[in-house]
């Protein structure tokens, strides 16, 4: 039996630039919703979050933003 491929809306955070968690939802809606959630929750000095279309590899919105 295969898993299910991932959503199209992949959310990644990193830390000292390793990855610390990801999640994959279908719904963009769902998934810009989890990153604000995400941010409130774990954004601090050398945490990234980055919310990226899968589909066509387009980066959506990240925090910190960038410059």
């Amino acid at each position: 039996m295969t898993s299910p491929p991932p959503g199209r809306y992949h959310l990644l955070l990193t830390s000292a630039g390793r990855p610390v968690q990801h999640g994959w939802w279908d719904s963009e809606t769902v998934a810009h919703a989890k990153f604000t959630a995400w941010v409130g929750a774990w954004g601090r000095p050398g945490a990234r979050i980055t919310l990226t279309a899968e589909e066509t590899g387009a980066t959506l919105t990240t925090w910190p933003e960038d410059t």
